[in-house]
């Protein structure tokens, strides 16, 4: 929903119009006075000594996934992201609110009366619809309010960066005559295999010294773990064919149906007994087997439905009240029901359709749902004792074997993370702790997700150090080498380049491209095709010789036309378009990168 409103925030300044209906704080109803995000938790990262906890993580990662955005069993893969996500709104939020940025209370209820998501069928806000998104996507209204107000401030410094920069019309001129350019040329490829290179001891030694920041290994750890998985727990639950059954009834209760209905009203002519008496012989017709739709057009003194067999059409639960839907929405589909009453008269209703997924294609979904709750209680117990355990104990493998855990030991991990679940988000703050890493002990049980729960222990510690060259003697010498080849290579390039200028054809076997633009590569590298693009243009019949370095090859380029290309408006206006999205875009992003810079971020 939020993405929603994102989307249309460029246009949100329109609407906000002085002297309008303001809606008062009133219409939001006396909330909790602490939103969503109020309360602690587990500090996962610091953006300028400003804490993102672990439930703010979490809470962004279940709306994404909750909202269709995310696949469940994409979850673990999104929390890096959401938390690389949560840091840069961050540091945008405190650089618009230094630079004073602010909306005001009645803006924010402007924009939220005139968003389509919270109106009725007149476009009229409507408070009950209101609340009812809102909490459909894991806001109340306070918690949404404080949110959209943040976000509407980081669109306010966006739009502002971004229309601070224009291109002149000659510039777009310009930008749209260059890219409909068409150049037409010959190349030759030189690679490494024309070259041979011998590295000497001094050269590795000499390349060693100056790079020697390159071999430095940073303090590192191996670590001892445990983990607790909720759903691996599950995989190994059998759950029986009749509970998915009857879980994928109760899950479809509600499922809208199509109903046919044969009524008979009470009136002064036909009493209730005679009208129940009327139907319940309707009731054995169908029990020898007459067809439902042929008693409704005899007998129904509903004459629209009568005419369709009795066809109320697909009802969903509140069309007609309570005593109807109590009935309708317990049968199943062909079912027939007793009898029921309405104030319209005596009913016998039948479900025949019903707007539900198949069993079939819920089965795997239900299977892991009835299997997660059924081992939430010893997970949760299991989670207790870790947490008791590995508290007082002064090694991991004891832990491990009193809960009935794999003790699991990793490879050398740094700061920067390690594979699997020592990359998810707060491992290594805990794995680096003091407790953890200088006294020896435990960590704390870190809670991952909903459903993991991972303890940390050091089995190895090692200092930050610059590697000696023998240890790092292949790695120095294989970089060594390719230094060497590109640079025989280019003096290779060079050598050919100026024959080919002095007129002398080398000999090299030449490819041809043909009008080639600066969209297409024609199966080279975008190395070669921009190295083309930024030769001038020939004069007469002699082409203009140039080169690129391209991987571990170098290309001799012959620049011999360069055309102007066909006009095309559709072309003129995207270049104009992109041309400013491009300059937004390094506007938006230059801020961004200088933020990172200077900022002190801890995670």
């Amino acid at each position: 929903m939020l993405q929603s409103i994102r989307d249309r925030s460029r246009s949100w300044g329109a609407k906000i119009i002085v002297g309008a209906v303001v809606v008062t704080m009133a219409l939001f109803g006396v909330e909790s006075l602490v939103g969503l995000f109020g309360g602690g938790g587990d500090e996962i990262a610091k953006v300028n000594g400003e804490p993102i906890t672990r439930q703010q993580l979490e809470v962004d990662v279940q709306r994404a996934i909750r909202s269709g955005q995310v696949a469940p069993e994409q979850e673990r893969a999104l929390r890096a992201q959401m938390l690389d996500q949560l840091i840069t709104d961050r540091l945008l939020t405190q650089y618009a609110d230094e630079g004073g940025l602010h909306l005001s209370e009645e803006q924010l209820d402007q924009i939220i009366v005139t968003l389509p998501e919270f109106q009725d069928q007149e476009g009229r806000f409507d408070s009950e619809l209101f609340r009812n998104r809102l909490a459909s996507a894991g806001y109340t209204p306070v918690s949404f309010r404080d949110e959209l107000r943040v976000d509407m401030k980081r669109q306010q410094l966006q739009q502002g960066l971004a229309f601070s920069d224009f291109t002149l019309p000659s510039e777009q001129e310009r930008l749209a005559a260059l890219q409909r350019q068409t150049r037409s040329f010959r190349y030759a490829t030189l690679s490494a295999d024309q070259v041979d290179v011998e590295v000497t001891q001094a050269e590795m030694e000499a390349y060693y010294a100056t790079n020697a920041e390159n071999y430095r290994r940073p303090e590192q750890v191996r670590l001892a773990y445990v983990i607790i998985d909720r759903q691996e727990m599950a995989e190994a639950v059998e759950v029986e064919e009749s509970a998915l059954r009857e879980a994928w009834q109760e899950r479809t209760a509600d499922a809208d149906r199509r109903i046919a209905h044969i009524m008979v009203t009470v009136d002064g002519e036909r009493s209730r007994d005679d009208a129940e008496a009327e139907l319940e012989a309707v009731r054995r017709r169908l029990d020898e087997g007459e067809s439902f739709t042929d008693l409704a057009a005899e007998v129904s003194d509903d004459p629209v439905s009568a005419e369709q067999g009795g066809d109320l059409g697909v009802i969903s639960r509140g069309f007609f009240g309570d005593s109807f839907d109590e009935v309708a929405f317990r049968l199943d589909e062909g079912e027939v029901s007793g009898i029921v009453e309405t104030d319209n008269g005596l009913h016998l209703l039948t479900v025949t359709g019903l707007e539900r997924q198949p069993f079939e294609a819920v089965r795997d979904d239900l299977r892991r749902e009835l299997a997660l709750s059924r081992v939430s209680s010893e997970f949760n117990q299991r989670v207790q004792r870790l947490i008791d355990e590995s508290f007082a104990a002064d090694d991991l493998q004891s832990v491990a074997d009193d809960i009935g855990l794999e003790l699991e030991v990793s490879d050398w991990v740094s700061r920067d993370g390690g594979d699997g679940v020592l990359s998810e988000p707060g491992v290594m703050s805990e794995a680096f702790s003091p407790d953890v890493l200088e006294e020896g002990f435990n960590s704390e049980v870190i809670e991952l997700d909903n459903d993991r729960r991972l303890v940390v222990r050091v089995a190895e510690h090692r200092e930050a150090t610059t590697l000696p060259l023998e240890e790092v003697r292949d790695q120095v010498e294989a970089s060594v080498a390719a230094n060497l080849r590109r640079e025989a290579l280019m003096a290779l390039g060079a050598e050919r380049l100026a024959a080919l200028r002095d007129g002398d054809d080398q000999d090299l076997e030449w490819q041809r491209v043909e009008e080639a633009s600066r969209q297409e590569t024609r199966g080279l590298s975008r190395a070669v095709i921009d190295a083309v693009f930024r030769l001038p243009a020939p004069e007469g019949d002699t082409p203009v010789y140039g080169r690129a370095a391209d991987g571990d090859r170098v290309v001799l380029l012959a620049l011999e036309r360069v055309e102007e290309g066909e006009l095309d408006a559709q072309v003129e206006q995207f270049v104009g378009s992109m041309a400013e999205r491009l300059r937004a875009q390094a506007a938006i992003q230059g801020l961004l990168d200088d933020l990172r810079d200077k900022a002190d971020i801890q995670r």
